[in-house]
């Protein structure tokens, strides 16, 4: 197991499913910082570990199954479900994170979850099932780099939503309603690659077209954040979890209404 890989161990085991303030602060440097769509919480004292904590009380009992992960020197990428009940209401709602390490503590992650699948189920009080969590998760090796699968990667990228092949996008397999999103461009915030599996973090530029509730069909000029862990082989994109910053793109549709 990389450093990196440990300290999200860490992470997940000992401060998020613990709901643990405390033993994040022994392994998060003070400045961690969290990029997550168009939210930064910069600083961990200050900014992040409050407003998970705030989501902590919204959702008391919320716990995290790990279904993926991706190991590297300074880098590990996890993907996840987080889940819970508020109010009443249940729902899971999954995520993908590449966390950033110094060697001895996290300094960072950027991550999306799908708050909008979230919304769904809590407006429906119908829950999504949990996917199957990965049976050893923490026995990840970390395997070569792979330039040619990141290639593929960024050019599968460059098309538009939704994308050819069968890869699971936030909840377009449940609900039928996939997000029709015209990419004109993207730029990378994180690529890293090991063996044939690449985790990736960037912001699509193109137009909204259709897809999401409550608002007006377009075109209309917007971004969109996405992340994911997905396979390559043979040159094509077989396999994988993709996750988009739906929510970010929908209030800032609707503001702009």
């Amino acid at each position: 197991m990389t450093e990196a890989l440990a300290l999200a161990r860490r992470w997940v085991v000992d401060y998020f499913n613990r709901q643990d303030s405390a033993a994040a602060r022994a392994f998060c440097a003070p400045d961690y910082t969290l990029c997550i769509g168009d939210v930064v919480l910069a600083g961990r004292d200050d900014a992040w570990l409050p407003a998970v904590e705030v989501q902590m009380r919204n959702f008391p009992g919320m716990g995290m199954t790990v279904h993926q992960t991706l190991a590297g020197d300074d880098w590990a990428a996890v993907w996840f479900s987080e889940h819970g009940a508020s109010k009443g209401k249940a729902a899971v709602w999954s995520g993908v994170g590449i966390y950033r390490s110094d060697g001895a503590v996290l300094t960072g992650c950027v991550a999306q979850e799908d708050y909008f699948t979230r919304r769904r189920q809590l407006k429906s009080g119908v829950c999504d099932p949990v996917d199957r969590p990965a049976p050893a998760p923490w026995d990840t090796e970390k395997l070569p780099s792979n330039p040619e699968a990141e290639t593929t990667v960024l050019g599968w990228l460059n098309e538009s939503w939704p994308l050819p092949g069968d890869i699971p996008c936030d909840d377009d397999h449940i609900t039928g309603v996939p997000l029709e999103f015209e990419v004109t461009g993207a730029e990378v915030g994180a690529l890293h690659s090991s063996g044939d599996h690449v985790a990736f973090n960037l912001r699509q530029r193109g137009h909204y077209l259709r897809g999401l509730p409550e608002v007006a069909d377009g075109p209309t000029e917007e971004t969109l954040d996405v992340n994911g862990l997905v396979r390559v082989v043979d040159g094509r994109v077989v396999s994988g979890r993709v996750i988009r910053d739906r929510m970010g793109l929908w209030s800032r549709l609707r503001a702009a209404a």
